[in-house]
């Protein structure tokens, strides 16, 4: 196989990546033949995935632009993945001049991709980094440099903790970032579930079933398990809800059947 100019040479290009895959899903072009192969497996049960991770982003922008609006001009996103069209420092700083954006990933080509993309960007910075060490994130230069920890800040963790398991103790990890948010901060969160998959559990099981062929299991977590995640904070109308229903920019009845799984929400620190 042979390794684009694009691709980092510490990455094994052999290896199935979750923001590859994900990039796939949503029609981007840094991918491997891995990356697709594992996506057409986990759609041969889920074939709406793709639908499902375009309802994320949908939902990240209306988010990032309700965030502007309450004033909020410091954004710190957690597992960004590679980036695509309508970026959060694309659509924050379109709201927000002069807005400040920190991407975090774990991911090389993600964290690659996304320099390249901030390139000349003054206002918005990548951190390699792994959710699960917030202070190894909280501590870092770009957060330091461009992050004011004393003023409200609008924390996004969308589609990123259903990669973390149980034994990692994710709710411990979303509380420790709380504790550094000032009052004011938002918490701005989408998590998979079997609720409202327009198919039998089983079904999707096969999906869940692919990614943890590849090392990587997704988490399917109740709606009161991911109500969990915003112990702390008060809950922003409509509260936690399928994507496409809050704050929807059109029709729900509109939306595709496949964009009502999971659940999504945004939380006020007090």
């Amino acid at each position: 196989m042979e390794r684009p100019a694009w691709a980092p040479r510490s990455i094994d290009i052999s290896v199935p990546s979750v923001s590859r895959i994900n990039d796939y899903y949503l029609g981007g072009s840094h991918n491997f033949e891995v990356d697709r192969e594992a996506a057409r497996r986990a759609m041969e049960f889920m074939p709406g995935l793709p639908k499902i991770m375009q309802a994320n982003r949908a939902f990240m922008r209306r988010a990032v632009r309700y965030a502007a609006a309450e004033g909020i001009t410091q954004f710190l996103d957690i597992g960004s993945g590679i980036p695509t069209f309508g970026n959060v420092h694309e659509v924050a700083q379109r709201a927000s001049p002069g807005a400040r954006v920190v991407y975090v990933d774990h991911d090389p080509v993600a964290v690659a991709r996304s320099q390249e993309v901030l390139a000349g960007n003054a206002d918005a910075g990548v951190v390699a980094a792994d959710l699960r060490k917030p202070q190894e994130i909280l501590g870092s230069v770009q957060v330091e440099q461009l992050i004011d920890l004393e003023r409200p800040v609008a924390l996004l963790l969308v589609a990123i903790l259903q990669f973390v398991e149980d034994a990692d103790d994710p709710y411990a990890t979303v509380a420790e970032f709380a504790a550094a948010l000032a009052p004011g901060s938002l918490l701005v969160l989408t998590h998979a579930s079997y609720e409202g998959i327009p198919l039998p559990p089983e079904r999707a099981q096969g999906a869940v079933d692919v990614y943890k062929d590849i090392r990587n299991p997704l988490i399917m977590r109740s709606r009161a398990e991911i109500e969990r995640f915003f112990e702390g904070y008060d809950m922003v109308e409509p509260g936690l809800v399928p994507m496409p229903l809050w704050r929807p920019d059109t029709a729900p009845e509109d939306e595709d059947p496949w964009g009502f799984s999971g659940f999504a929400g945004v939380g006020r620190t007090a």
